[in-house]
C-alpha cells in the first residue's frame, strides 16, 4: 500500500546542514499497524508529515497503490485515501464538533447514534459535545480526542496518527488502545506508549534520523523500555 524509498530531510540551521532523516526505507501493507517510536528529536513526526504531504522530502520516492506521490500536496493525498491526525490538534474558529464529523463522514444526516458510536469510544459524551465549538474553551485532552475521532470518521485507507496518547487520560486511554485494536485500515502511529506499541504488526525505531531496527512486533519489543526507547539494540547501531 505504503512504500517510502531512499526519503531524506535536511534543513539550514545556523548556515549549516542539518539531516533530520537519513535514507529511510519501509512500506506498509494494506490493514497493517507500525508503530514508530524512538527519543525525541529523532524524526517521527518530521516523518508522519512527509507521508501527508506537510513536508516535501529532499530526496526519495513515496509509493502509495504503487501511485508515485511524492509531489502530491495534502488535499491530493487525502483525496486518495490518507488521514492525518496532529500532535497538537488544530482549533477551528466557528465550528462544532458535529460540523467536523460531518465533514469527516462526509454525509450530514448522521444521528445521535453514530456521532456517539466513535465519541463514547473516546470518552466523550456526543450529547454534551456535539454543538460545541472546537476553539481553546476545550482542554487539550478533549481536542486530541476529537480530532482522532474525526480521523476514524472519515474510514481513510491510511491513518497516520502522531501520539495520538497525548493529553489522554488514563480511562480514555484503555479505550483507544482498544480502537487501535480494531480499526479496519492500515494504520502508522507515533507513540512513546508501550501498551499502545504492542498493539502493532511492526514496529519501527528511529534514533538521530535513521531506522535501527524494523520487524516485528514479537522481535522488536523486548528491546523497549517503558516509554518505547530502544535498550538493546542502540549500542549495536550507534
Amino acid at each position: 500500500m505504503l512504500e517510502l524509498k531512499n526519503i531524506c530531510y535536511s534543513v539550514k540551521e545556523n548556515g549549516k546542514l542539518k539531516v533530520i532523516l537519513d535514507n529511510i526505507n519501509f512500506s506498509c501493507e494494506e490493514n497493517e499497524m507500525i508503530a514508530i517510536t524512538g527519543k525525541n528529536g529523532s524524526g517521527k513526526s518530521t516523518l508522519l508529515k512527509i507521508i501527508m504531504g506537510i513536508i516535501k522530502p529532499t530526496c526519495g520516492t513515496i509509493l502509495f497503490n504503487k501511485k508515485n506521490i511524492t509531489n502530491f500536496d495534502i488535499s491530493e493525498r487525502a483525496k486518495l485515501g490518507i488521514a492525518y491526525s496532529f500532535q497538537n490538534p488544530i482549533s477551528f474558529k466557528g465550528i462544532t464538533v458535529r460540523d467536523l464529523l460531518n465533514i469527516s463522514f462526509g454525509d450530514n444526516n448522521k444521528t445521535v447514534n453514530d456521532y456517539c458510536e466513535i465519541l463514547s469510544n473516546l470518552g466523550l459524551c456526543a450529547i454534551e459535545y456535539l454543538d460545541r465549538e472546537i476553539n481553546n474553551k476545550l482542554s487539550g485532552g478533549e481536542q486530541k480526542r476529537i480530532d482522532i475521532a474525526s480521523v476514524l470518521a472519515r474510514q481513510a485507507k491510511l491513518n497516520l496518527f502522531d501520539e495520538p496518547e497525548s493529553g489522554i487520560d488514563i480511562w480514555s486511554f484503555d479505550n483507544l488502545v482498544n480502537i487501535f485494536k480494531n480499526i479496519k485500515a492500515s494504520n502508522i502511529i507515533v507513540s512513546h506508549q508501550k501498551k499502545l506499541i504492542k498493539q502493532a504488526d511492526k514496529i519501527l525505531i528511529l534514533d538521530n534520523g535513521k531506522i535501527i531496527a524494523f520487524d516485528k512486533t514479537k522481535i522488536v519489543i523486548p528491546t523497549l523500555n517503558e516509554n518505547g526507547y530502544c535498550k538493546k539494540l542502540r549500542s549495536k547501531n550507534g
